[in-house]
C-alpha cells in the first residue's frame, strides 16, 4: 500500500488504530490557578503531579504499560484557551454575519468535548443573543471519542447545550454533505496526524519516485518507491509548484552539482531523503471548497517539532510503555500503537489553500493569535511568566479573512 495508506490505517482503522482504539486525552480536572504559581516551573511541577494522578487512576481501574496517554492546549489551559478561540467566533460572527446568519461551528476531531465546552459557556454567558443562534458542530472519526462526548453532553454541566450540538461520528473525507451556510471550521492540531505520501528523488534526473510499503505475511513491512505517481500525489506536487510563491524546503532545493557530486560518492544513497508530502491536507481543501463554499477556517499546528525521522518534512512517530515516551526512526511500526505526527509548513500551507478555495487568509503565531483573543493576565504567574504563551511557541495559527 502507499506510505499514506498505510499511515492512515496506522492511526484511524476502526478496529486497531491509534485514535480509534489506543488514545487516551489527559485532563488535568479543575483548571490550574496560574496566578497563585510562583513560575512555569511550578506549573511544570504541578502538571506532573496532576499526570501521575490522572495515570494512577486509570491503572486502578485497568492496569495498562501501553496507554497512549497526551495532553493539548484546551485541557491545559481550560477554559482560557477556548475562551480565547470563542472570543475570536464571536467578534468575526458579528462583524460579517449577524444578524442575517446563525453562529455554524463546526469542530474536526473535538477530543474530550472540552473545547465545545469552553466555546458554548463562553457564549452563552456573555453572549446569550448569539447563544440562541448558535449551532456547533463536531466532525469525530473516533467512535470511542464520538461516545467520550456524547457523555459529555450527559453531565449536568454541560446538558444544557446538547440542543445546540450535534456529534457527527465519520471521517472529514467520507463527507457528501453540501453547507451553503456560512461556517467556521476549526482544525486545532488536526493537520499534524493526516496522512502524508512519502517521496524521493532521483538526484541526476530529478523524477520523483513515490513511497510504497509491502507487508508479508509474518507482519515484516518493506518500504521501496516506484516511479509513477498516483494522481493525488502527482497532483500535489503540480499544485504546490504553481502555488508556492516562495522556495520551500525539498530534497532538490540544494544546488544540483553538489547533489550529483554527492550522489557520487562511496556507498552514497541512490535516492533523496524522503520528502513526506500532505496529500490529505491538500484533499481536505477541496472538501472545504466543494462542501464548505461559505466556510471560515481556523486551524493552529506545530510549524516544528523535536526529535523527527530522517527526511524533509519529516514526522515524530513514538508510542508511550510504562509512562515512557519511546521515540522510533520509521513511521513503518506497528499499526495501533504510534503517533504519527507531522510538522506543517504554514507558507506552503497558506499558499496551497488560497489557490484551492480561493479564499484570502492570515498566519501568525499562536502565542500572537493568544495575546490578541486571550485574556493573558488569568495565565500569568507571579514572577511574569505566562505558561498559555510560552509553551506552545513551536505553534503558528491561519485563519481565513
Amino acid at each position: 500500500m502507499l506510505t499514506r495508506d498505510f499511515i492512515e490505517d496506522s492511526l484511524y482503522n476502526p478496529h486497531y488504530g491509534y485514535f480509534s482504539k489506543q488514545v487516551v486525552i489527559f485532563s488535568p480536572g479543575d483548571p490550574f490557578d496560574f496566578n497563585s504559581m510562583r513560575d512555569e516551573l511550578e506549573f511544570h511541577q504541578i502538571l506532573g503531579q496532576r499526570y501521575t494522578s490522572f495515570e494512577d487512576k486509570l491503572d486502578e481501574q485497568s492496569p495498562n504499560d501501553n496507554r497512549q496517554l497526551w495532553h493539548t492546549p484546551t485541557e491545559l489551559f481550560r477554559p482560557y484557551y477556548g475562551e480565547a478561540i470563542a472570543r475570536y467566533l464571536v467578534t468575526n460572527y458579528k462583524l460579517t454575519h449577524h444578524p442575517y446568519h446563525d453562529l455554524i461551528v463546526y469542530e474536526l476531531g473535538a477530543g474530550n468535548g472540552t473545547l465545545m465546552l469552553n466555546i458554548l459557556d463562553y457564549i452563552r454567558d456573555l453572549h446569550p443573543d448569539v447563544y440562541e443562534r448558535t449551532k456547533y458542530k463536531i466532525i469525530e472519526i473516533s467512535p470511542s471519542l464520538a461516545s467520550l462526548q456524547t457523555s459529555l453532553l450527559n453531565q449536568p454541566s454541560a446538558s444544557p447545550h446538547a440542543s445546540h450540538v450535534e456529534i457527527i461520528n465519520r471521517s472529514i473525507f467520507a463527507w457528501d454533505t453540501y453547507v451553503p451556510s456560512p461556517c467556521y471550521m476549526l482544525a486545532l492540531e488536526v493537520f499534524d496526524n493526516f496522512p502524508h505520501d512519502a517521496i524521493r528523488y532521483d538526484p541526476f534526473t530529478e523524477e520523483p519516485l513515490q513511497g510504497t510499503v509491502l507487508i508479508d505475511s509474518a507482519g515484516d513491512f518493506y518500504e521501496f518507491y516506484v516511479p509513477h505517481l498516483d494522481p493525488v500525489a502527482a497532483r500535489f506536487l503540480r499544485v504546490r509548484n504553481a502555488a508556492c510563491t516562495q522556495p520551500f524546503n525539498h530534497p532538490l532545493r540544494s544546488p544540483r552539482f553538489l547533489r550529483n557530486l554527492k550522489s557520487r560518492l562511496p556507498f552514497a544513497p541512490n535516492l533523496t531523503l524522503p520528502e513526506y508530502i500532505p496529500t490529505r491536507l491538500m484533499q481536505f481543501f477541496d472538501i472545504l471548497y466543494h462542501s464548505f463554499p461559505a466556510h471560515q477556517l481556523l486551524t493552529s499546528d506545530f510549524h516544528s517539532l523535536p526529535d523527527p525521522i530522517p527526511g524533509f518534512n519529516a514526522p515524530v512517530v513514538q508510542t508511550r510503555h510504562q509512562r515512557r515516551v519511546v521515540p522510533v526512526t520509521t513511521p513503518f511500526v506497528q499499526q495501533g500503537y504510534f503517533d504519527i505526527l507531522f510538522p506543517t509548513d504554514f507558507a506552503v500551507m497558506e499558499d496551497m489553500y488560497r489557490v484551492l478555495t480561493r479564499k484570502l487568509t492570515r498566519v501568525m503565531s499562536q502565542e500572537d493569535f493568544l495575546k490578541r483573543w486571550a485574556f493573558v493576565d488569568e495565565t500569568r504567574t507571579r514572577s511574569g511568566e505566562n505558561p498559555l504563551l510560552s509553551w506552545y511557541r513551536n505553534a503558528s495559527v491561519m485563519t481565513t479573512v
